[in-house]
């Protein structure tokens, strides 16, 4: 079921600047910012070859990663992506096996276009884990 990893994101409270840090001091080729609204955050990709780094930052008062950043004023890991070929199988399957689809376990259009699920971080070592069709 699990295929292969697509993104590790990182929230951060200042996507300019995190920005800056990658590109200037990496020599990361970054994607323009991107405000995905429906998931209350602005995104911006590094593609590394073997997999992306996606940089998070708030968008608007309800986004989701607000909390996180209140505990982590800096930033940090905020969850891993993993590809799978049939997101409604994926999440029958992880739901038959007790694991917490987060909302409604209904898909939504992630920021690649392709439908995203994410799963409770406390049924997966303390990592919240999305999930990307293929």
């Amino acid at each position: 079921m699990l295929g292969r990893l697509n993104h590790v994101a990182i929230a951060v409270p200042d996507l300019a600047a995190a920005s800056a840090v990658y590109r200037d001091t990496l020599g990361a080729k970054l994607t323009e910012p991107q405000a995905l609204p429906e998931h209350g955050v602005t995104v911006v990709f590094i593609d590394t070859g073997n997999t992306k780094i996606e940089l998070l930052e708030p968008l608007g008062e309800g986004s989701p990663i607000a909390a996180f950043l209140e505990k982590n004023p800096a930033g940090g890991m905020h969850h891993l992506c993993y590809e799978v070929e049939d997101i409604i199988a994926a999440r029958d399957r992880l739901k038959a096996a007790g694991a917490r689809v987060l909302g409604d376990g209904t898909p939504k259009i992630g920021a690649h276009g392709k439908p995203v699920l994410f799963l409770h971080p406390k049924d997966f070592l303390g990592t919240l884990v999305e999930l990307e069709q293929v």
